[in-house]
């Protein structure tokens, strides 16, 4: 232990006291030695000086005793963690007890031995010295996990933002799709999170997750081939079959990429979302036809947002569908193609929906001009 970067607080009313201990400490060590005479006026001088490393304490001091100013330093931001030594002439347990109880981590008594003395000193500054380097250590510690928790949170997002973009490179409006879809899921999520019926499910980590995985939600697209992706006019029976393949497509594709990650990987809400967005609440959805609670929340959610954005979105085979039109479609659709309690809460928020629909139709037709220029 290195002595001389320790500084020692001696308090008594004996001055006889103070310069006793004063000399076997200076005599022994290079310690840096103050002293009060009484507790306010040590408890007044530590948290003007603020790095006084261990403090021997009289008991019995007039103004404040050492029971009530090892209280009070106890109850203290600052001092609360500074070692404290009784000096005491008491021998009764009891008395001693109380000091332990006043939050004192050892007792010397008097008449002092000074090797005894020495000893504790030296064995509490240790123990702190090595309750410093253990808190310096947490410290960086938690600034390293911090850190790779963020790096982490990065890894994820880019990882799927990177995989959704493959849509994008494909076909402009299911780019714009996807974000718009990703901001109308987390707002319903948000809205649902204390639900009873929801809350044990929409934690602030899952609304996250499914905040960031929405974007793979239609990632199986990337498999149907430009002739029917990109087709102007309705679909036929055949091609729309083969549309229908992208959630399972999607799903499958996920997976793959799951099983490379742990068991509670990042991707399983956007493999729920991707396999079940399509799914309706009466059964008569694809690819699986679930049937209410057997869908997903998840799924749930997206099967709301997927429909209000392709309605109200222009693409080749159709025209847009007003907000109000399409607020009347999902209502018709409650208890058939949608969970009830989500198109409530969808209700609740439909001017919310407008907004960021409007909002980012107007970025999206800057884009677009941006692109023509």
């Amino acid at each position: 232990m290195d002595e001389k970067s320790f500084k020692v607080l001696v308090v008594d009313d004996n001055m006889e006291n103070i310069r006793l201990i004063g000399n076997m400490l200076r005599e022994s060590t290079n310690y840096t030695v103050g002293y009060a005479m009484n507790g306010k006026q040590a408890i007044e001088l530590m948290l003007e000086a603020g790095d006084y490393d261990i403090v021997l304490l009289d008991v019995m001091m007039p103004e404040m005793n050492g029971y009530e100013t090892c209280k009070a330093m106890r109850k203290n931001e600052i001092l609360k963690e500074t070692p404290v030594i009784f000096l005491t002439a008491f021998k009764d347990p009891g008395q001693i007890l109380a000091g332990f109880d006043a939050g004192a981590q050892d007792y010397v008594s008097k008449p002092f031995n000074s090797q005894e003395l020495l000893s504790r000193v030296k064995t509490h500054l240790e123990l702190k010295k090595t309750r410093d380097d253990l808190k310096i250590f947490n410290a960086n510690l938690e600034k390293i996990i911090n850190e790779k928790t963020r790096e982490l949170t990065q890894t994820k997002e880019v990882t799927i933002e990177c995989m959704a973009s493959i849509a994008e490179y494909r076909d402009l409006e299911t780019g714009l799709h996807i974000r718009r879809t990703q901001n109308y899921i987390k707002l319903l999520a948000l809205h649902l999170k204390d639900h009873p019926k929801f809350k044990n499910y929409l934690t602030n980590e899952a609304v996250d997750l499914i905040y960031q995985s929405a974007p793979l939600h239609d990632i199986g697209k990337v498999a149907i081939s430009d002739s029917i992706l990109l087709k102007p006019g309705k679909l036929t029976e055949e091609e729309s079959t083969i549309m229908k393949k992208h959630a399972f497509l999607g799903s499958e594709a996920i997976a793959k990429s799951e099983k490379r990650l742990t068991s509670n990987s990042f991707l399983r809400f956007a493999k729920e979302i991707a396999i079940s967005h399509h799914e309706k609440w009466d059964g008569t959805g694809y690819p699986y036809g679930l049937k209410g609670e057997e869908i997903p929340i998840s799924g749930r959610l997206m099967a709301i947002a997927d429909v209000y954005d392709a309605l109200t979105s222009k693409r080749p085979y159709k025209p847009a569908i007003s907000h109000e039109k399409t607020v009347q479609i999902v209502m018709e659709g409650k208890g058939t193609h949608f969970d009830p309690d989500v198109v409530d809460a969808f209700l609740e928020l439909e001017a919310e929906f407008k907004k960021i629909s409007v909002v980012m139709d107007d970025d999206a037709n800057n884009l677009k001009s941006e692109i023509r220029a």
